[in-house]
């Protein structure tokens, strides 16, 4: 599956000044597996595009964490709400691997957009982007069975049956890890 930032490298081909600037505002950051990089409770001020591993974004409803969010290499991940609205996220984001990362502060990237209305432009289809696999996937929740939506996991994303625990996979499909592992063996 094509990523966001794949789909649109032209757009910093194209515009080598722009890209120059970009470059300027990321930083390079690696966090072990397992390592907390966001916490709930806490505003996010951070985007991060993943270069290897995959994390996860989850919340707690009553003790237990519900996944909702995985992205791995070339994905960006962040606590979305906390990020965009400056308030306090109901999310944590976990690494599931390894996870090393490009790091951008928020206000080094509202810098950036005001600078350039094609940087501007570029972050409006980033989150147009955000937004549609938002809609997505409540239509998966919504709209498709159990077996449906993990045969749309599997299709766009099968890399995570190898790489990620099936209790945060049975958790993002919304059942049981019983329900997935009878999913699984038919």
């Amino acid at each position: 599956m094509d990523t966001f930032f794949e789909q649109n490298t032209s757009f910093f081909l194209d515009n080598p000044k722009l890209a120059e600037d970009f470059q300027k505002i990321v930083s390079v950051t690696k966090f072990p597996k397992h390592f907390i990089i966001h916490e709930s409770g806490k505003v996010c001020d951070d985007l991060y595009i993943i270069t290897s591993g995959i994390a996860r974004v989850f919340y707690y409803r009553e003790d237990k964490n519900i996944t909702c969010h995985f992205a791995a290499e070339q994905e960006s991940i962040t606590a979305i709400d906390s990020f965009i609205q400056r308030k306090k996220s109901k999310y944590y984001i976990e690494a599931l691997e390894d996870l090393e990362v490009l790091k951008i502060s928020h206000s080094d990237l509202e810098k950036l957009f005001t600078s350039s209305p094609k940087f501007e432009h570029f972050g409006r289809l980033f989150l147009q982007q955000i937004y549609i696999d938002l809609v997505e996937r409540l239509d998966d929740l919504q709209l498709k069975t159990a077996k449906e939506r993990y045969e749309t996991l599997l299709e766009k994303k099968p890399y995570l049956f190898q790489r990620v625990a099936s209790k945060h996979i049975a958790s993002y499909l919304n059942i049981t890890p019983e329900t997935l592992s009878r999913i699984r063996g038919k």
